[in-house]
C-alpha cells in the first residue's frame, strides 16, 4: 500500500474525528481536506462516509453505561422503550430523505463553494440562537422527550444533508430552539448519531462495493483508527466544554473559515477543487 495514501487516510481520519461532533460540519471539512490532498475521487467519497463508524465507536464507548442500561431495561422499562423509540423516530426522516435525494445532493452540492457558504450561514444561525432571549427549557434530560420532540429533531437533522451545515450543529442548536437544555440536546445528538452514521456507512459501502477491493483494507483501517482516537478525545472535551460555555466560538470559526475558503478560492491562492 502506498505510504502517501496511508498518510492521507490518517489526515482524513483525524479531520473526521475532530469535526464530527462539533457544530462545524465534518462533511464540509472532509470535502475541503480532500480537495487539498487530491483525495476526492469516488472511492475517497465512500471512504469519507465509512470512517464515520470510527467516530461513532468513540461515542458508544463514552456512553456505554447508558446504552448498556437501556438495552437491558428494554423488555420491562417504559422509560427505556420510550427513549429507544425516540431515537428511532428521529432517525427515520434522514433515511427517507437520504434515499430520495442523497444522490442528487452529492452530485450538485458537494463543492467547496457550497461548503464555505453554508459554513457562514450556519455560523450566523448559531450566533442568533445563542443570543436570542432565553426561552423556557422544558426538556432537561433526553428521558423527558416525547415522540413529537424526537420527530422535530429528526427533521432538523435532515438539514445536514447540505454539506457544510453540520449534523451535530443542526440537531444540537435545533434541539435547543425546540426547548431542550444544552446538555439534553447534545446527548440526544450523540445518541442519534449512532444509527444515523452507522447506517450511512454501511449503506455506502454496500452500494459502492464494486469500487472496493481487499487492497483498500489498510487505507480504511488507518482512517477508522485515527477517526476513533480523535473523536474519543473530542467528545470527552465537548461534554465538559458545554457545561460552562456557549457555541459562539464555533459560530465565529465557521464564519471566518468560510470567508477564508471563499477568499482564497476567488483570488486563486488555493485550488480547493479540481
Amino acid at each position: 500500500m502506498d505510504t502517501v495514501l496511508l498518510l492521507k487516510a490518517a489526515v482524513m481520519g483525524l479531520v473526521e474525528g475532530l469535526t464530527e461532533f462539533l457544530p462545524i460540519s465534518s462533511t464540509g471539512h472532509l470535502i475541503l481536506a480532500g480537495a487539498l490532498l487530491g483525495f476526492d475521487d469516488d472511492k475517497a467519497k465512500v471512504f469519507d462516509i465509512a470512517i464515520q463508524t470510527g467516530a461513532i465507536l468513540a461515542v458508544i464507548i463514552v456512553y456505554l453505561q447508558k446504552i448498556n442500561t437501556t438495552i437491558r431495561a428494554l423488555p420491562h422499562s417504559a422509560d427505556a422503550q420510550r427513549f429507544a423509540l425516540n431515537v428511532f423516530i428521529a432517525f427515520v426522516p434522514a433515511v427517507i430523505l437520504g434515499l430520495l435525494f442523497g444522490k442528487a445532493i452529492k452530485a450538485n452540492l458537494f463543492t467547496p463553494a457550497v461548503v464555505a457558504t453554508t459554513f457562514i450561514i450556519g455560523g450566523f444561525i448559531i450566533l442568533w440562537a445563542e443570543r436570542r432571549p432565553v426561552s423556557k427549557v422544558r426538556i432537561h434530560e433526553v428521558e423527558d422527550m416525547r415522540g413529537r420532540d424526537a420527530l422535530k429533531v429528526g427533521l432538523v437533522q435532515c438539514l445536514a444533508m447540505i454539506p457544510g451545515t453540520s449534523r451535530s450543529g443542526a440537531t444540537i442548536i435545533g434541539g435547543m430552539l425546540l426547548g431542550m437544555s444544552r446538555k439534553a440536546a447534545t446527548d440526544f445528538s450523540f445518541y442519534l448519531a449512532i444509527p444515523t452514521l452507522i447506517g450511512a456507512g454501511a449503506y455506502s459501502l454496500y452500494k459502492e462495493r464494486a469500487l472496493l477491493s481487499v487492497t483498500d483494507a489498510p487505507m480504511f483501517a488507518v482512517g477508522l483508527l485515527f477517526s476513533f482516537l480523535s473523536a474519543w478525545v473530542c467528545v470527552r472535551w465537548l461534554l465538559k466544554f458545554i457545561s460552562t460555555n456557549s457555541f459562539e466560538v464555533f459560530a465565529w470559526y465557521r464564519i471566518v473559515f468560510g470567508l477564508v475558503v471563499l477568499g482564497t478560492s476567488y483570488t486563486g491562492m488555493v485550488t480547493w477543487a479540481a
